[in-house]
């Protein structure tokens, strides 16, 4: 047996070991037992903690009790909804305010204080158009209304990720997406397109699987994102709550906008169902998910990495796009052939296409020059409705985007355009099913590397949103 020399230690080793000889001296009997039993009595615990046996279940414990309850048959759906309702609700809420501020100093304050700059400047108008009601107001739209419902929903949705919660959630979903020929995870991603598409489709990268990644992708834009829900509610408010009594037309609008939220998640599982048996057959990958603990989110390392990794990544990318295209919102506007501008001319061609569908030009011109964020639709709408109706008064000249004061004055503008109930039932269905924006294509291209899958991505639930609306139409004109 090797022996340890002490005279050649340190004072420190040699008190060290002097305590270990006294201690060992106090323990009576053999300590290698003693050792020995205690790691049977804590592999004993453990086993009583985690195991049932007949007649005797394991011992309740926090994380078991609360998985009962989140992973509940009875009870695991119904929290999930209601806590992602609320997410919604806190969201769309509580972004109302800084986006107010953001858009009063961007657009009421630093659009006119640009415009006076440039034409102090001597700057053409057409220039002081092109780049400051064009460029400029186009992009302030979209950071008005995009980063405050993002910098709200990622921290929370990275928050419930931290505890633990979004693995149950996938566990729960598991078998509907599961049956759909998907992914379980795709549950996670899909919950993720709900604040965003570009998002969702980074967060696929979470499927180890390429067949059901790619699943994953191209159904991402079923998932209704935040710039998509103010026109959900705007609509809903104003033509279908309409439609009732006052005191019901909160709750009417509300249903509506739900049910167009609900029918993304099941077109979801249907066309990944349709995939999978078709151009994405394959075997169905093994799903071993291993629930996590449960344990106090990291509130600042949350909120750091999702405003880094996910808010301002995002941002970044919508405002690539919403530079070019506040141009080219502007140009349709204001160059004109033949007395009309073009936008006049594209709406006038449309029109009957359009109307066939239950939409109208309006409606179609609006989505094309919008593509870079849905946010834009409706003031592009408003835009467009006061050009083609020679409405005098309403907004701020052609090109430039605006919002009205009350949803009256919204009825009345787009109901002297010739909306009616059906036009804005199926804008309501064609803003779930139309192509995705421009930031998410883009995102797609990167994330799959394919030009192929990025075109599939967008003409897919284009050409349903046109089917859609066209049967819609055709139903809603037998019937009435």
């Amino acid at each position: 047996m090797e022996t340890l020399n002490t005279t050649s230690e340190s004072p420190q080793a040699t008190a060290i070991l002097a305590a270990t000889q006294r201690w060992r001296s106090q323990i009576p009997g053999d300590v290698h037992e003693h050792i020995v039993e205690a790691l049977y009595d804590q592999a004993a615990r453990i086993a009583d903690r985690a195991i049932s046996r007949p007649g005797r279940a394991a011992r309740p414990t926090f994380d078991r009790t609360l998985d009962r309850i989140l992973t509940s048959k009875l009870w695991g759906f119904p929290i999930m909804i209601l806590l992602f309702a609320a997410m919604f609700w806190i969201t769309i809420m509580a972004a109302n305010v800084p986006s107010s501020w953001i858009a009063w100093i961007l657009m009421d304050q630093g659009h006119p204080w640009l415009r006076d700059l440039f034409v102090g400047a001597g700057s053409p108008w057409w220039l002081t158009g092109l780049i400051v009601d064009g460029m400029y107001l186009g992009t302030a739209w979209v950071v008005s209304v995009m980063l405050p419902p993002m910098a709200i929903f990622f921290p929370m949705f990275t928050l419930l990720e931290d505890f633990g919660y979004l693995p149950r959630v996938a566990f729960n979903l598991d078998r509907l997406f599961k049956a759909s020929g998907a992914h379980g995870k795709q549950a996670m991603t899909t919950m993720m397109g709900f604040g965003c598409n570009a998002a969702g489709v980074i967060a696929t990268r979470i499927i180890d699987s390429p067949r059901e990644r790619l699943l994953a992708v191209i159904t991402n834009n079923f998932a209704l994102c935040n710039g998509r829900w103010p026109t959900q509610i705007l609509i809903a408010t104003v033509f279908l709550g309409a439609l009732v009594p006052a005191s019901l037309a909160g709750l009417v609008s509300a249903t509506a906008v739900t049910g167009v939220a609900l029918l993304g998640v099941l077109l979801t599982l249907l066309v990944g169902w349709a995939l999978s048996r078709t151009v994405l057959k394959g075997e169905v990958s093994t799903f071993s998910l291993e629930l996590p603990p449960y344990r106090p989110p990291r509130f600042w390392q949350t909120l750091y990495t999702s405003l880094i990794d996910r808010t301002l990544f995002v941002l970044w990318r919508a405002v690539v796009f919403a530079l070019p295209a506040g141009a080219v919102i502007w140009l349709v506007a204001n160059v004109h052939a033949g007395g009309e501008s073009l936008a006049e001319h594209f709406i006038r061609f449309a029109n009957p296409i359009g109307l066939a569908l239950g939409l109208n030009g309006v409606i179609l011109l609006a989505y094309i020059i919008a593509i870079p964020a849905n946010e834009i639709v409706i003031p592009t709408v408003l835009m467009l409705t006061v050009m083609v109706t020679g409405a005098h008064g309403i907004g701020s000249g052609a090109g430039v985007m605006f919002e009205l004061d009350s949803n009256d004055a919204v009825r009345q503008l787009l109901t002297a355009g010739g909306w009616t109930t059906l036009t804005a039932v199926n804008l309501m269905l064609f803003s779930l099913l139309h192509n995705p924006c421009s930031t998410t294509l883009y995102t797609i291209y990167k994330e799959t590397g394919s030009a192929k899958w990025t075109i599939v991505s967008a003409l897919l639930p284009l050409t349903m949103g046109f089917a859609v609306c066209g049967l819609v139409a055709f139903v809603w004109r037998m019937v009435s």
